[in-house]
């Protein structure tokens, strides 16, 4: 029977009348191989394959030690977290399960944020170049923003459609990444006994410092999301038994196309030739040659899929994190609700989804505008801040789901981490230990060069002064902070109509 203090704790925790009322609206549609292709899709990204790789040879270290110490413990301690807490909203329940709603609305707006200013300022960018270097010149101004314009709302509206709809282009997007990174390791390997492995005979493995200090944050950035699809743990059929698997699948799919493109591409380039944006489809515009006359209609059909899948995993993340911010809206803690209402036909945040795109396009024209000087530099500065507020949110979500273990041991698990309670908290402080080196050497630069000796030109790298950049940087995570707790703010009339949720998991309220 619940005591007064747990009936009082069910009330503050549950959900708002209208979080309530769009939770009815929600369909079960995703099954453990959808929420497999969920997770490919969203955080495989093959861009960031090429700006690893020009690192230099030991950053395929870095990558399989950070895969064994990082990302291992990220998807062990979300599979079992993400099979116990299945509410829609994912880690927005969970912080505010363990902390309350106002950490809950910083942290999601953190990790939402990062997504429309990465799509509109990052993704769609590289996409155009792609399509312009590989399939057909598009590099006149209006046919250069048209292209940009339609890549970012084809995202958007990919996460409009319903979910039913939409997974299916999901799996094509997660097949598509799968295919284009296996046709450049098989090619490589063919190319590699035609002409020998010319990049390994200049590339050195070893890892060093500075390496590490430089990759790190990438790293990290590509080996997190394996907890986003829980946005939707609603829509799921059975997110107790299918997210654990759904998540073993999907790490060792991401962890094999990391790493293996990568050794590729140092394998048949030397690592100073490697560029950061077209590095990727330069590699396999080398290693195609093998196919002799067939070379040249297989690169356009392989940047055609890298295109489709860059998209798509800009609208994969907009999928998952306009659900969490919606349901944060929804539920109290962005704002007065109007971002939190989910279509009645469509069975998705159709409000929150038009509000990334907007922020995509802005973020586009700006990126479009700022060219040249300081305000370019500044903009970049920017948006390398703004997309790493997802990493920065983790700093928040990984102490909630630690909490989680210990505040309510009556939620059942369907999957535990081996070692009980002490493994799972040693798992969730590793992780937490490279969020914090990587936050760092992401907010302050230089600084952990400086300390070791390690040459670090700031100027050179970043365009500004190290003043400056840190006013802009911290600035630009003080206005996300206050943009949470404005949200939190503007919420209290919405939160006035709290009571207790049905949907809450059993265990976690006292019942």
């Amino acid at each position: 029977m619940a005591s007064a203090d747990d009936a009082e704790r069910q009330v503050d925790l549950g959900a708002t009348a209208l979080a309530a009322e769009q939770e009815k609206r929600l369909v079960r549609t995703l099954t453990r191989l959808d929420t497999i292709f969920l997770i490919i899709a969203a955080v495989v990204a093959l861009d960031v394959v090429a700006q690893v790789a020009s690192y230099g040879g030991e950053t395929f270290t870095w990558a399989l030690v950070i895969a064994v110490f990082f990302l291992v413990p990220m998807a062990l301690i979300f599979a079992e977290t993400g099979a116990a807490f299945t509410q829609e909203g994912g880690p927005y329940q969970w912080v505010k399960y363990a902390f309350g709603r106002g950490w809950s609305a910083v942290s999601t707006v953190m990790y939402w944020i990062t997504n429309p200013i990465w799509l509109g300022g990052s993704l769609a960018f590289v996409g155009y170049e792609a399509w312009n270097a590989y399939v057909f010149d598009i590099s006149s101004s209006f046919a250069h923003y048209l292209f940009l314009l339609i890549f970012i709302w084809f995202a958007i509206f990919l996460a409009i459609i319903s979910l039913k709809t939409g997974k299916h282009f999901i799996t094509a997007a997660a097949i598509a990444k799968i295919v284009v990174a296996l046709s450049l390791v098989v090619t490589a390997l063919i190319y590699a006994i035609q002409n020998g492995a010319a990049g390994l005979d200049t590339t050195s493995f070893s890892p060093t410092l500075a390496g590490f200090l430089g990759v790190v944050p990438l790293l990290l950035f590509a080996y997190v999301g394996f907890e986003a699809p829980n946005a939707a743990a609603e829509e799921m059929e059975n997110p107790g038994r299918d997210v654990p698997r759904a998540i073993g699948v999907g790490a060792t799919v991401t962890a094999l196309t990391y790493l293996l493109p990568i050794f590729a591409i140092l394998a048949v380039i030397p690592a100073d030739q490697v560029s950061g944006i077209g590095g990727f489809l330069d590699a396999v515009a080398v290693v195609y040659s093998v196919w002799g006359g067939a070379a040249e209609v297989l690169l356009v059909v392989t940047a055609i899929l890298f295109v489709y899948a860059l998209a798509n995993q800009g609208s994969s993340w907009m999928i998952v994190t306009d659900r969490m911010q919606a349901m944060a809206a929804a539920d109290g803690s962005f704002f007065g609700g109007f971002f939190g209402e989910f279509s009645e036909r469509l069975h998705t945040p159709v409000r929150m989804n038009i509000l990334s795109g907007v922020v995509s396009t802005v973020f586009m024209i700006a990126a479009m505008q700022l060219t040249e000087g300081d305000a370019a530099a500044i903009f970049v500065t920017v948006l390398i801040i703004a997309i790493t507020t997802l990493l920065l949110s983790y700093l928040i979500i990984l102490p909630a789901v630690m909490r989680l273990k210990t505040k309510y041991p009556n939620v059942p698990r369907p999957y535990a981490v081996p070692g009980g309670n002490g493994g799972f908290i040693a798992l969730g402080v590793l992780a937490l230990a490279w969020i914090v080196l990587g936050s760092w050497v992401a907010l302050f630069p230089g600084t952990l060069e400086g300390l070791f000796g390690i040459e670090y030109p700031f100027e050179e790298i970043w365009g500004l002064s190290q003043a400056r950049f840190e006013i802009f940087t911290l600035g630009t995570m003080g206005l996300v902070i206050l943009l949470g707790i404005a949200g939190y703010i503007g919420g209290a009339k919405l939160r006035q109509t709290i009571g207790p949720d049905p949907e809450a998991p059993k265990g976690a309220l006292g019942d």
